[in-house]
Formats: structure tokens, sequence, C-alpha cells
């Protein structure tokens, strides 16, 4: 199935599941969020409209009425699943490796998802503004201490994010040990949230097995793979769980979608390019997004539908 949250004035708006061509819908009559604290119930109905659609009903909308999947969470977890694009941070750097064998990960802002069309007011340029290109997936209710092979089954949906962020904030707030606040605005979210059943073979080992293709002012940027996870997000769903129950509706990201290959495929975010260039040539050439540049992120066939944003002032 793929659904949506269609903007009715109110800040969860309403949930619709949309048909193969995702040209019509039919109305759920619940918010996503309710939906999410008790899908049993819940797919059954969403699957009951999907074959409605199937047959021909529903009505027409307008894709700019969509908002985030999930206009607001109770919890946003983020990983940083792709291992290349730590390397390249620490190379670029010249950081020491961080000693783990666990998923790295943070808990950011949750109480707003902007929309995948949504301009992004921002207070400065000289912050750093860039983007970064990510997949997540959104669970049910976790019961604490979960194994990955049970965390599998609470991953309910599937969806594209753009996570913000502000570089030049970013070291002040990591020096102090307690984590971002102002390096970490709010994520946007693109408009469809798969179920992994839609994504058949593109969803294999908890993992999303697509290129994510990028541009950047209209020109490419890359179109790294989401299969190179080194954590799959069944893992990433055990780890956060491990002391603690997951509430329904929590999302959880993979991180800078990133690739071995990146000279071949390209980044999805400035600050790796960034330092790509810094390895390469000793200095960055690659600018931060200025007002007015505009970032486009998304999947072959628009599955996902798109994240496409104007980044202005406040």
């Amino acid at each position: 199935m793929r659904l949506a949250t269609l903007d009715n004035g109110t800040p969860d708006g309403t949930l619709v599941v949309l048909s193969r061509d995702a040209e019509r819908c039919l109305r759920a009559e619940r918010t996503m969020q309710q939906a999410m604290e008790d899908w049993q119930q819940a797919e059954r109905v969403l699957r009951s409209l999907a074959d409605r659609l199937d047959d021909g009903e529903g009505e027409e909308f307008d894709q700019g009425r969509l908002l985030a999947p999930l206009p607001r969470a109770w919890q946003w977890l983020d990983g940083s699943a792709f291992p290349q694009h730590g390397e390249l941070m620490q190379q670029a750097f010249n950081l020491p490796p961080i000693e783990t064998d666990r998923p790295l990960m943070y808990q950011g802002l949750s109480d707003r998802f902007l929309p995948g069309h949504a301009d992004v007011p921002l207070p400065n340029e000289a912050d750093g503004i860039d983007f970064e290109g990510e997949y997540g997936v959104i669970t049910d209710a976790v019961p604490m201490g979960v194994t990955p092979q049970q965390a599998m089954a609470h991953i309910r949906l599937v969806i594209l994010i753009n996570d913000w962020s502000l570089r030049a904030i970013a070291p002040v707030e990591m020096k102090t040990g307690f984590g971002w606040v102002q390096a970490k605005p709010a994520c946007a979210a693109a408009p469809f949230a798969l179920t992994p059943d839609a994504l058949g073979e593109a969803w294999k080992d908890g993992r999303v097995q697509l290129p994510l293709h990028v541009t950047l002012n209209g020109q490419w940027f890359g179109h790294p793979h989401g299969g190179e996870m080194a954590f799959g997000f069944h893992d990433l769903v055990a780890h956060a769980a491990r002391t603690r129950d997951l509430v329904a509706g929590t999302i959880i990201g993979s991180g800078t979608v990133s690739n071995a290959d990146y000279a071949k495929v390209g980044s999805a975010c400035i600050s790796e390019r960034r330092a790509i260039e810094m390895i390469d040539s000793g200095a960055p050439q690659t600018p931060f997004m200025r007002f007015g540049d505009r970032i486009r992120l998304e999947v072959e066939g628009g599955i996902f539908g798109a994240v496409d944003q104007i980044v202005v002032g406040a």
C-alpha cells in the first residue's frame, strides 16, 4: 500500500490510501498516528480501501495538499548506518575512528516534519545550510529488548527523508558532549509512505535496495544506493529498543545515504562532497546552500513522491 496524509486544517491531517498511480485516494477517517497505534485493525481497513481503489473508486486530490506522512511524531531517531559517510568525514577532518560495534544514533526534533514541497525558512546562510537525503521507517509499538529478527515485524512503513543540517553550528554543539539542538532544524519527508511489501524486491535485509536521486538547483548531485547500510533498519530498531519500549509512530532514519563508489554515484549531502574535495585537493569547493537554492530528492518511478524544497530566509 501507498499511504499519505492530506491537509485538513488540523496539525495531524487525515490519513488517505492512494491508488497505484497515486492519482486517486480514499480517506481512512483516522490519522497516521492513530493507525500506528492500532495497526492490526487499521491495516485491515486500509487494505480494504486499497482494494476499492483498484476497482476504480476514489477522489482526485492535489499533491500540494499533502503533509509529511506523519506530520508530527512522538519520537525521531536518526542513525548513521552508511559507513562510507563516516569514513570520509574522519579522513577529511583527521578525526579518530569511532570505536564501537554498535549502530550510531541520536534523538532529534520530532514535533514536526515538513511537507516535501514546503519552503524551508532558516535564519542565516552563514550557518552552513545542508540537506541530507536518507530513507526512514515508521514503527508500531516496539517492546523493549526485541531482537533484530523480531524488530522486522514492527516496521510498518518506509519513507524518504530530508534531514536538514546546519554545518557551521554542528561542531560547536558536538564539543559540548550533549548532542545537537540548533544544528538540526525540522526534517522534511516526501509525501508517500509505503508498506514494505509495496517495495517488492527493493525491500531486502531491512534495507531499501534503490538509488536515491539528488539534484541541487537542477544539477545532478548524486544517486547513491540504499543497500549499503552496515546495519539494516531492523538492527536500528532493535538497537533503539534495547533499554526502552518504542512508542507507536517512532520514526527511525538511516542517516545520509552514502556508497563506497562515491566517485561514480556522488553524494546525498553537501558536507560529504566537501569532504571528498578536501581529500582530493586539500580544500572544499562546493558551497553550502544559500537562500533561493533548491534541493530535490526522489527515487526512480516517484514511488515516494519527491522532496522538492527551496531554502528561504526566516
